[in-house]
């Protein structure tokens, strides 16, 4: 039995090695459009930022390890054609084309950025010193841009994830970094209300943030690039060395929609739970495709967690299994300079438009009881439904320190199981002063929504 796997990232390279794991005599080749298999695209702000070197260190597993298992890898080598009939994949690499043939395939060709109508995205570049962090090489282009020119000024547009990553990454080499974001707050997986600690963080380690900026085109000229954007209905321009672009992405279908496969929320690839694409013998995980959410139901949401989950499931589907996705909840998790925040679940006009009759409550709590030192508070939101009880979601931000990333996997698993905000406050989580209360910051916030909505429960 011969298995293709198409992409050498989360979904990939898991798939793979769950194929190989289950059955050490099927033949399993991976499809890798660049030389750099198994390498973690999240760690690259880290790079920048000096906490990881040197970048060979970004590699999750090095080529002998992962040839190690038993997979044969083909490097260089970009995916051009399936014909799912003849169970054939045609490949490009430096000698030209041919073709391999599989009994079943595997895609994983995850996502491209956006560049959500700027003009002069497409079509200046790293020869330009415009930026965008997708793959290593993308963090080589950057790597020399900033080797060999030195940029002292950064123009990031967008404050996501990688944004504020990037912005602590660029502060770290001492340089001036403007930040623009076209919505009303800097991290817009969060409310604004939790977001504004991140924003006030950003500011306070020197990034000058602009929210409420649409950008509306990057012109290189004489003095340098110039963003040309638009605040409040008015007109505004950034002068700088450097730009990065960190606007979003879009799944990258093309090879699974010419074979026949259909698209779906996102203009994903549709897959079932399986990882099955309709087409057969074929299928795909990762950020190209489709998310089965536990709340929402179908809908696109590229997280690398999920795409680990999705590969591993659809590896092992390929060698006869019957495994399933579990489907996600949106789990996230950011540390910006010394502030953490993450988010688990709905929002609330998230939970509206998935026919909810959601409330939202914030409380502050400490991470540990106030009279052993060094207490910390943590501002959490709770999102539940106010006929049922069930949590919806929560939204934490906290101090570097605080756990907050652990106690998001709290909310997390309660989502999972199905709990109300009242079965939170039956959780036995462990307590000792220097690390937490007897009831947990996750169960005041529970609670506080429980008393704010006139549900009856534990007190605290």
């Amino acid at each position: 039995m011969h298995i293709v796997a198409i992409g050498g990232s989360d979904a990939g390279i898991s798939a793979a090695l769950r194929a190989r794991e289950l059955d050490p005599s099927v033949d399993v080749t991976v499809v890798v459009a660049d030389e750099y298999p198994n390498y973690s695209i999240c760690g690259i702000p880290y790079y920048f930022s000096g906490d990881v070197q040197p970048w060979q260190s970004l590699a999750h597993r090095t080529h002998a390890d992962l040839e190690a298992t038993g997979m044969r890898l083909r490097l260089n080598t970009l995916a051009t054609r399936i014909d799912a009939g003849a169970r054939r994949l045609t490949v490009r690499d430096g000698s030209g084309e041919s073709q391999i043939a599989y009994d079943e395939l595997i895609v994983g060709t995850g996502a491209l950025p956006t560049y959500a109508g700027i003009a002069g995205l497409g079509t200046l570049g790293p020869a330009d010193g415009v930026h965008v962090i997708h793959s290593m090489g993308d963090t080589f282009a950057l790597d020399a841009h900033l080797a060999e020119r030195d940029p002292r000024t950064a123009v990031i547009i967008g404050a996501g994830y990688v944004g504020l990553e990037m912005a602590e990454g660029f502060r770290a080499r001492g340089m001036r970094v403007i930040q623009l974001q076209r919505g009303p707050e800097v991290l817009s997986t969060l409310d604004p209300e939790l977001a504004a600690t991140v924003h006030d963080e950003l500011a306070a380690h020197g990034v000058e943030v602009h929210t409420n900026t649409l950008v509306k085109g990057v012109e290189k000229t004489d003095a340098g690039l110039v963003v040309h954007a638009e605040r409040l209905g008015q007109a505004v321009s950034h002068t700088a060395d450097l730009v990065l672009a960190v606007v979003g992405v879009r799944p990258n279908t093309s090879l699974l929609e010419e074979a026949g496969a259909s698209l779906g929320a996102g203009r994903a690839v549709v897959v079932d739970e399986q990882m099955r694409t309709g087409l057969p013998h074929v299928f795909a995980a990762g950020d190209g495709v489709v998310t089965h959410h536990r709340l929402l139901g179908v809908t696109y949401l590229p997280l690398g967690t999920t795409a680990h989950k999705q590969g591993r499931v659809a590896g092992e589907n390929a060698v006869g299994g019957q495994a399933r996705f579990a489907g996600s909840v949106g789990t996230q998790v950011v540390k910006v300079f010394d502030v953490v925040a993450a988010r688990t679940g709905l929002r609330e006009h998230e939970a509206i438009a998935g026919g909810f009759s959601p409330a939202t409550t914030q409380t502050t709590a400490d991470d540990h009881k106030r009279y052993y030192p060094g207490a910390q508070p943590i501002d959490i939101r709770i999102t539940a439904d106010t006929e049922s009880g069930l949590l919806l979601g929560a939204q934490l931000v906290g101090r570097l320190g605080t756990e907050t990333a652990k106690r998001v996997d709290t909310y997390a698993t309660a989502l999972f199981a199905g709990l109300s905000v009242e079965q939170i406050s039956d959780l036995d989580l462990s307590y000792t002063p220097p690390l937490s209360s007897p009831w947990d910051a996750v169960q005041i916030a529970t609670q506080a929504w429980s008393r704010a909505h006139n549900i009856i429960g534990v007190s605290a």
